[in-house]
Protein backbone atom coordinates (compact mmCIF):
# COMPACT_ATOMS: atom_id res chain seq x y z
CA UNK A 1 0.00 0.00 0.00
CA UNK A 2 2.98 2.40 0.90
CA UNK A 3 4.87 1.74 -2.43
CA UNK A 4 2.00 2.32 -4.33
CA UNK A 5 1.19 5.37 -2.50
CA UNK A 6 4.82 6.88 -3.33
CA UNK A 7 4.63 5.56 -7.10
CA UNK A 8 1.49 8.05 -6.99
CA UNK A 9 2.55 10.68 -5.13
CA UNK A 10 5.49 10.81 -7.85
CA UNK A 11 3.58 10.51 -10.50
CA UNK A 12 1.41 13.76 -9.45
CA UNK A 13 4.89 15.47 -8.50
CA UNK A 14 6.55 14.80 -12.01
CA UNK A 15 2.78 15.86 -13.68
CA UNK A 16 3.23 19.14 -11.85
CA UNK A 17 5.86 19.99 -12.80
CA UNK A 18 5.57 18.82 -16.30
CA UNK A 19 2.63 21.21 -16.10
CA UNK A 20 4.64 24.12 -15.14
CA UNK A 21 7.37 23.71 -17.43
CA UNK A 22 5.20 23.51 -20.19
CA UNK A 23 2.64 26.30 -18.88
CA UNK A 24 5.65 28.44 -18.76
CA UNK A 25 6.49 27.64 -22.47
CA UNK A 26 3.03 28.01 -23.34
CA UNK A 27 2.83 31.14 -22.24
CA UNK A 28 6.28 32.69 -23.44
CA UNK A 29 5.18 30.90 -27.18
CA UNK A 30 1.71 33.18 -26.57
CA UNK A 31 3.66 36.47 -26.53
CA UNK A 32 6.36 35.14 -29.75
CA UNK A 33 3.48 34.36 -31.43
CA UNK A 34 2.18 37.81 -31.23
CA UNK A 35 4.68 39.74 -31.47
CA UNK A 36 5.42 37.63 -34.58
CA UNK A 37 1.76 38.09 -36.04
CA UNK A 38 1.82 41.72 -35.84
CA UNK A 39 5.50 42.99 -36.44
CA UNK A 40 6.15 40.71 -39.55
CA UNK A 41 4.54 43.40 -41.40
CA UNK A 42 6.95 46.21 -40.47
CA UNK A 43 10.03 44.06 -40.68
CA UNK A 44 12.82 45.43 -43.51
CA UNK A 45 15.76 46.33 -44.14
CA UNK A 46 14.52 49.74 -44.73
CA UNK A 47 12.60 49.60 -41.21
CA UNK A 48 15.85 48.62 -39.77
CA UNK A 49 18.54 51.37 -40.89
CA UNK A 50 16.40 54.34 -41.75
CA UNK A 51 15.45 57.12 -39.36
CA UNK A 52 12.18 57.51 -37.79
CA UNK A 53 9.50 59.55 -39.39
CA UNK A 54 6.62 60.99 -38.39
CA UNK A 55 6.94 60.48 -34.79
CA UNK A 56 7.62 57.11 -35.77
CA UNK A 57 4.50 56.62 -37.35
CA UNK A 58 6.66 56.23 -40.67
CA UNK A 59 10.40 55.34 -41.62
CA UNK A 60 12.59 52.90 -39.70
CA UNK A 61 14.58 52.59 -36.18
CA UNK A 62 18.03 52.67 -37.30
CA UNK A 63 19.10 55.65 -34.74
CA UNK A 64 17.00 53.85 -31.93
CA UNK A 65 19.12 50.63 -32.89
CA UNK A 66 22.24 52.43 -32.49
CA UNK A 67 21.61 53.96 -29.45
CA UNK A 68 20.24 51.32 -27.68
CA UNK A 69 23.84 49.04 -28.78
CA UNK A 70 25.55 52.57 -26.98
CA UNK A 71 23.23 52.11 -23.74
CA UNK A 72 24.46 48.28 -23.55
CA UNK A 73 28.16 48.95 -24.28
CA UNK A 74 28.32 51.72 -21.44
CA UNK A 75 26.67 49.25 -19.09
CA UNK A 76 28.24 46.90 -19.74
CA UNK A 77 31.66 48.78 -18.93
CA UNK A 78 30.57 49.81 -16.20
CA UNK A 79 28.81 46.59 -14.98
CA UNK A 80 31.30 44.30 -15.37
CA UNK A 81 34.28 45.73 -14.04
CA UNK A 82 32.28 46.09 -10.74
CA UNK A 83 30.22 42.83 -10.93
CA UNK A 84 32.92 40.39 -11.30
CA UNK A 85 35.51 42.59 -9.14
CA UNK A 86 32.71 42.35 -6.20
CA UNK A 87 32.09 38.90 -6.66
CA UNK A 88 35.49 37.93 -6.05
CA UNK A 89 35.65 39.84 -3.11
CA UNK A 90 32.39 37.97 -1.54
CA UNK A 91 32.87 34.56 -2.59
CA UNK A 92 36.95 34.20 -2.33
CA UNK A 93 38.20 37.08 -0.18
CA UNK A 94 35.62 37.97 2.17
CA UNK A 95 34.64 35.33 5.05
CA UNK A 96 31.12 33.88 4.45
CA UNK A 97 30.00 35.15 7.21
CA UNK A 98 31.77 38.30 7.99
CA UNK A 99 30.18 41.90 8.82
CA UNK A 100 31.61 43.48 5.30
CA UNK A 101 30.26 40.47 3.14
CA UNK A 102 26.81 40.44 5.30
CA UNK A 103 26.75 44.70 4.82
CA UNK A 104 27.71 44.37 0.95
CA UNK A 105 25.17 41.16 0.47
CA UNK A 106 22.32 42.94 2.69
CA UNK A 107 23.07 46.60 0.07
CA UNK A 108 22.71 44.24 -3.07
CA UNK A 109 19.46 42.93 -2.11
CA UNK A 110 18.06 46.12 -1.25
CA UNK A 111 19.29 47.79 -4.60
CA UNK A 112 17.86 44.68 -6.26
CA UNK A 113 14.29 45.18 -4.71
CA UNK A 114 14.33 49.50 -5.75
CA UNK A 115 11.75 49.89 -8.33
CA UNK A 116 13.30 51.22 -11.49
CA UNK A 117 11.82 55.07 -11.57
CA UNK A 118 13.70 55.52 -8.30
CA UNK A 119 16.79 54.50 -9.78
CA UNK A 120 15.41 56.66 -12.94
CA UNK A 121 15.60 59.51 -10.61
CA UNK A 122 18.65 58.79 -8.69
CA UNK A 123 20.60 58.64 -12.35
CA UNK A 124 18.65 61.90 -13.00
CA UNK A 125 19.54 64.06 -9.72
CA UNK A 126 23.40 62.57 -10.36
CA UNK A 127 24.83 61.67 -13.00
CA UNK A 128 22.51 64.16 -15.33
CA UNK A 129 22.60 67.04 -12.79
CA UNK A 130 25.08 66.45 -10.31
CA UNK A 131 27.87 65.47 -12.58
CA UNK A 132 26.59 67.39 -15.48
CA UNK A 133 26.38 64.76 -18.26
CA UNK A 134 22.44 65.83 -18.78
CA UNK A 135 19.86 63.93 -20.98
CA UNK A 136 22.64 61.46 -22.62
CA UNK A 137 23.33 57.77 -23.20
CA UNK A 138 25.75 57.69 -20.96
CA UNK A 139 23.57 58.71 -18.03
CA UNK A 140 21.13 56.14 -19.42
CA UNK A 141 23.68 53.70 -19.37
CA UNK A 142 25.64 53.97 -15.97
CA UNK A 143 21.92 54.66 -14.65
CA UNK A 144 21.25 51.10 -15.76
CA UNK A 145 24.82 49.92 -14.35
CA UNK A 146 23.45 50.51 -10.69
CA UNK A 147 20.41 48.62 -11.88
CA UNK A 148 21.96 45.41 -13.31
CA UNK A 149 24.99 45.33 -10.47
CA UNK A 150 22.99 43.42 -7.71
CA UNK A 151 21.80 41.10 -10.10
CA UNK A 152 25.29 40.16 -11.77
CA UNK A 153 27.14 40.07 -8.38
CA UNK A 154 25.29 38.03 -6.71
CA UNK A 155 24.93 35.33 -9.67
CA UNK A 156 28.16 35.54 -10.19
CA UNK A 157 28.96 34.68 -6.89
CA UNK A 158 26.93 31.91 -6.63
CA UNK A 159 28.49 30.48 -9.57
CA UNK A 160 32.01 31.24 -7.51
CA UNK A 161 31.41 29.79 -4.65
CA UNK A 162 29.40 26.53 -6.89
CA UNK A 163 33.07 25.75 -8.13
CA UNK A 164 34.58 22.40 -6.14
CA UNK A 165 36.99 23.19 -3.10
CA UNK A 166 39.23 20.65 -5.06
CA UNK A 167 40.33 23.40 -7.41
CA UNK A 168 41.10 25.38 -4.30
CA UNK A 169 43.39 23.05 -2.66
CA UNK A 170 44.90 21.37 -5.30
CA UNK A 171 46.20 24.82 -6.36
CA UNK A 172 47.45 25.51 -3.39
CA UNK A 173 48.90 22.29 -3.41
CA UNK A 174 50.59 23.39 -7.07
CA UNK A 175 51.65 26.62 -5.62
CA UNK A 176 49.35 28.65 -7.95
CA UNK A 177 48.86 32.55 -6.60
CA UNK A 178 45.34 33.21 -5.98
CA UNK A 179 45.28 35.52 -9.01
CA UNK A 180 45.84 32.10 -11.05
CA UNK A 181 43.28 30.39 -9.56
CA UNK A 182 40.72 32.71 -10.18
CA UNK A 183 41.60 33.41 -14.13
CA UNK A 184 42.51 29.50 -15.22
CA UNK A 185 40.17 27.40 -12.71
CA UNK A 186 37.37 29.44 -10.63
CA UNK A 187 36.25 31.73 -13.28
CA UNK A 188 35.91 28.88 -16.09
CA UNK A 189 34.15 26.58 -13.77
CA UNK A 190 31.92 29.27 -13.03
CA UNK A 191 31.35 29.77 -16.84
CA UNK A 192 27.71 29.19 -17.08
CA UNK A 193 26.77 31.39 -13.79
CA UNK A 194 28.76 34.19 -15.36
CA UNK A 195 26.44 33.27 -18.40
CA UNK A 196 23.23 33.16 -17.05
CA UNK A 197 24.22 36.82 -14.76
CA UNK A 198 25.21 38.52 -17.64
CA UNK A 199 22.37 37.35 -20.10
CA UNK A 200 19.76 38.71 -17.42
CA UNK A 201 21.59 41.38 -16.47
CA UNK A 202 22.03 42.19 -20.73
CA UNK A 203 17.81 41.47 -20.61
CA UNK A 204 16.82 43.80 -18.03
CA UNK A 205 18.60 46.55 -19.52
CA UNK A 206 17.03 46.43 -23.00
CA UNK A 207 13.89 45.94 -21.69
CA UNK A 208 13.98 48.56 -19.34
CA UNK A 209 11.97 52.05 -19.91
CA UNK A 210 11.51 54.06 -16.50
CA UNK A 211 14.68 54.62 -15.55
CA UNK A 212 15.55 56.29 -19.44
CA UNK A 213 13.03 58.37 -19.49
CA UNK A 214 14.60 60.23 -16.46
CA UNK A 215 18.56 59.83 -17.97
CA UNK A 216 19.17 59.34 -21.66
CA UNK A 217 15.94 60.92 -22.99
CA UNK A 218 13.87 60.67 -25.87
CA UNK A 219 16.33 61.97 -28.67
CA UNK A 220 15.41 60.31 -31.87
CA UNK A 221 17.95 61.20 -34.01
CA UNK A 222 20.73 59.11 -34.88
CA UNK A 223 23.63 59.75 -31.28
CA UNK A 224 26.86 61.57 -32.55
CA UNK A 225 28.46 60.60 -29.15
CA UNK A 226 27.75 59.31 -25.52
CA UNK A 227 26.40 62.63 -24.76
CA UNK A 228 23.96 63.08 -27.28
CA UNK A 229 20.29 62.03 -25.76
CA UNK A 230 19.43 58.32 -27.40
CA UNK A 231 15.96 56.20 -27.71
CA UNK A 232 16.20 52.95 -26.40
CA UNK A 233 14.22 50.22 -28.23
CA UNK A 234 12.08 49.65 -25.20
CA UNK A 235 11.02 53.51 -24.91
CA UNK A 236 10.76 53.70 -27.90
CA UNK A 237 7.88 51.13 -28.13
CA UNK A 238 6.52 52.70 -25.17
CA UNK A 239 6.13 56.39 -27.02
CA UNK A 240 4.79 54.39 -29.61
CA UNK A 241 1.98 52.73 -28.25
CA UNK A 242 0.84 54.81 -25.63
CA UNK A 243 1.83 58.42 -27.09
CA UNK A 244 1.34 57.76 -30.89
CA UNK A 245 -1.88 57.36 -32.46
CA UNK A 246 -1.08 55.26 -35.71
CA UNK A 247 2.17 53.67 -34.32
CA UNK A 248 0.99 50.19 -33.55
CA UNK A 249 2.69 48.60 -36.07
CA UNK A 250 6.27 50.09 -36.07
CA UNK A 251 5.66 49.19 -32.04
CA UNK A 252 5.33 45.77 -32.71
CA UNK A 253 7.75 45.85 -35.19
CA UNK A 254 10.15 46.89 -32.74
CA UNK A 255 9.20 44.69 -30.24
CA UNK A 256 10.10 41.95 -32.29
CA UNK A 257 13.52 43.42 -33.11
CA UNK A 258 13.73 43.64 -29.58
CA UNK A 259 13.57 40.42 -28.76
CA UNK A 260 15.09 38.68 -31.35
CA UNK A 261 18.05 41.14 -29.81
CA UNK A 262 17.52 39.32 -26.54
CA UNK A 263 17.10 36.10 -28.28
CA UNK A 264 20.36 35.84 -30.17
CA UNK A 265 22.60 37.91 -27.10
CA UNK A 266 21.21 34.76 -24.56
CA UNK A 267 22.27 32.17 -27.40
CA UNK A 268 25.57 33.95 -28.29
CA UNK A 269 26.25 34.62 -23.96
CA UNK A 270 25.71 30.36 -23.33
CA UNK A 271 27.63 29.56 -26.37
CA UNK A 272 30.50 31.32 -25.41
CA UNK A 273 30.71 30.60 -21.73
CA UNK A 274 30.66 26.18 -23.09
CA UNK A 275 32.76 26.54 -25.82
CA UNK A 276 35.55 29.21 -24.72
CA UNK A 277 35.39 29.92 -20.69
CA UNK A 278 34.41 26.13 -19.91
CA UNK A 279 37.31 24.91 -22.50
CA UNK A 280 39.37 26.61 -19.89
CA UNK A 281 39.14 24.45 -17.15
CA UNK A 282 40.91 21.64 -19.24
CA UNK A 283 43.39 23.09 -20.53
CA UNK A 284 44.11 25.24 -17.46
Amino acid sequence: MSTLRVLAEDRIATALVWGAALAVSAFFLWILGDVVRHGTGALSLEFLVSEPLSAGRAGGIGPVIVSTALLLMVTLAAALPLGLGTSILLAEVTRKGGAMAMAVRRSLDILAGVPSIVFGLFGNAFFAVRLGLGFSILSGGLTLACMVLPLLVRVTEAGLRAAPDEYRTAAAALGFSRTTTLLRLLIPAAAPALAAGLVLAIARALAETAALLFTSGYGIRMPRSLMDSGRSLSVHIFDLAMNVPGGESHAYGSALVLVGLLLGINGAAFLLAERWLGGRVVGA
